[in-house]
Formats: C-alpha cells, structure tokens, sequence
C-alpha cells in the first residue's frame, strides 16, 4: 500500500520499483477495506462514493451495494441510499449493525475504478452465510480486478487463485486451496479445525 516505505529490498508494481511512481497515481491503483474502517454521518451514497455523489454515480453507488451484499438492507429503507446514517446530526438517521457497516466500506472498494482491491479481514462482522455470498460476489464484481485478501476465516480463501500463509513473518506455504490440503501442512490443519464449527455433531 506504500503507507510506510520497505527499508530494505523493493517492492515492483509492472516491473517498476513503486518509489518512482507519484503518490497519488499509485494510491488510484488501489480499493482498500481495512478493519479499522469508519462509517459518517453522511447519506448512505455519500459514504459510499466518500465525496460528493452525482446524479450519473448513484446507478454506480447501487451496484457496488449490491455487490456487497447490502441490498436486503437498502430496500427496507424508505429512502434508499439517500438515508442519513447515525444520529449525529440527523434524528432520523440509521444506525447501521457491525456486518451492515461492513458491507458499506466493502461498496467503497467496488465504486472505485482501480487494478487492486486489498481485502483486510472483510467478513469479519459477517455471519457464515453473508460472507459466504460475499466471497461471491466479490469475485464476480472483481473479475477484472487484483484482489488481495488478508483473512483468518478460511473458509473465505477456498475460491483464490493463489493462497499464501503467513508464519511469524514469512510465507510459509502457497498454493491453491486443494494444492494446500493435499500437502496436510499448517493450511491443511487450520482450515479443517475451523470447518469442524460448521459440521454437524453426527
């Protein structure tokens, strides 16, 4: 992401040492949703778009919810993505839940015209079934995409091409998911103690 410069080594975006990019043209590069993500006091299209939204970006706005998986949500209220979100400055305004607001930074990403789309633990408020749809959704509305997806919950790496785990700072496997399991390696016994939660007793 650049927020901080590697000390040591160099990082290449197209084969190009990513210091010899302007800052702005490489922030455009990417769509980020980070866990610390926060949502404002601002009409739902407004934290979507995150400035001023026009009349040809609202069409946008909707798909990018849509693809979030915010729809079932936005068609309960009355006002669309006109809603006002929280209280602050507007006594009508929704409080949205944990997975909901997580949703909205999600449509951010998705409304955005950009090569890569960094995914910090994006279904971490979501229960199974949302972020399973999710994980769809996601490849379908990022197929033209890179997208980066940093998770604990394996069971939303099943559909990457490409799985690299992380071991006290360095990759220790890659591969993709049947690749992994095939190996019976650290990928392996994660995913199988975290799919145990999902089966039934018997």
């Amino acid at each position: 992401m650049r927020l901080y410069d590697v000390a040591k080594g160099e990082v290449l975006l197209d084969g190009k040492n990513i210091k010899e990019y302007s800052l702005k043209s490489y922030f455009e590069n990417f769509g980020v949703v980070f866990q610390d993500f926060q949502i404002f006091a601002a009409s739902i299209a407004e934290n979507v778009k995150m400035e001023e939204v026009k009349k040809n970006d609202r069409i946008y706005v909707e798909i990018s919810l849509q693809n979030a998986g915010f729809a079932n949500k936005l068609n309960q209220l009355p006002h669309g993505i006109d809603t006002q979100l929280t209280k602050e400055f507007n006594e009508d305004g929704v409080n949205l839940s944990g997975g909901e607001s997580q949703k909205i930074a999600i449509a951010r990403t998705f409304m955005r015209d950009c090569s890569f789309a960094v995914l910090d633990e994006p279904s971490s408020a979501l229960d199974p079934i949302s972020e399973y749809n999710l994980s769809r959704s996601m490849l379908k509305a990022a197929r033209d995409k890179s997208v980066i997806l940093i998770s604990h919950r394996l069971s939303s790496t099943r559909m990457a091409d490409k799985i690299y785990v992380l071991d006290n700072g360095s990759i220790v496997e890659e591969g993709s998911h049947d690749e992994l399991m095939n190996k019976n390696g650290i990928y392996a016994r994660m995913f199988r103690v975290q799919s145990e939660k999902y089966q039934g007793s018997g």
